[in-house]
């Protein structure tokens, strides 16, 4: 056999084998880590959690509250206090994920007023700030005691009115309109632990899926 043929017929066998070899080792698709250890659907899974998004709470806790929230919801009023007590209580081990849901009137503007709270270092009081105040203005579109409530814990009002419609802002509240949509959220507040969504709207439904997720139970 002509030699010149003989080395290409040995290269070609050569990489087909490498080949071969390479299929039979290869490890089977995993599935995506927040849909294994959720069982939520994959595309649930991935819109829960944004980088944008505010976080109370340690940024590396292992147990993760997803709360789509409306600030003049009164459910949302209502159940805030719990939410601080599971923080208080796990304080290195839960943390919260606020998504924004604009399902009331008034709604929009005092997101825009969070965002810009949060520039501002102040994201926590002037959220608990509004949520006290919010039987004075939940109807009222300008949200007037929320301003008021808001400066009293030291909000730049003036700064705040200026930066609250920058495209950053607007685009971050698209953002959670799009997931709020794809996730299928109908009512405020709706939670989510580690990835499993809360069927049993209560306090104490809350406490125990935290409980369950810190005892490695998941969902």
């Amino acid at each position: 056999m002509n030699r010149r043929l003989l080395v290409i017929i040995i290269s070609v066998v050569s990489v087909i084998a490498f080949a071969a070899a390479a299929v039979l080792i290869r490890p089977a698709s995993e599935p995506s880590p927040q849909a294994s250890q959720t069982g939520t659907p994959a595309t649930e899974a991935t819109t829960l959690v944004r980088f944008h998004s505010p976080v109370i709470g340690r940024f590396d806790a292992p147990v993760t509250i997803v709360e789509f929230f409306d600030p003049s919801c009164e459910g949302c009023r209502a159940f805030y206090p719990y939410v601080k007590q599971i923080l208080s209580k796990y304080p290195n081990d839960v943390r919260v994920v606020m998504r924004y849901v604009l399902f009331h009137k008034g709604s929009e503007e005092t997101v825009r007023m969070l965002e810009a709270a949060r520039r501002q270092g102040l994201f926590e009081p002037v959220l608990e700030a509004i949520l006290e105040a919010q039987p004075e203005w939940h109807d009222d579109p300008n949200v007037t005691a929320a301003w008021r409530a808001a400066v009293r814990v030291g909000l730049n009002e003036k700064r705040a009115r200026e930066e609250m419609h920058d495209a950053a802002i607007s685009a971050l509240i698209k953002a959670d309109e799009a997931d709020v949509n794809t996730v299928g959220i109908k009512g405020t507040p709706t939670f989510f632990v580690n990835g499993t969504r809360l069927t049993r709207l209560s306090p104490e439904g809350l406490a125990t899926a935290v409980e369950r997720a810190l005892q490695g139970g998941g969902k």
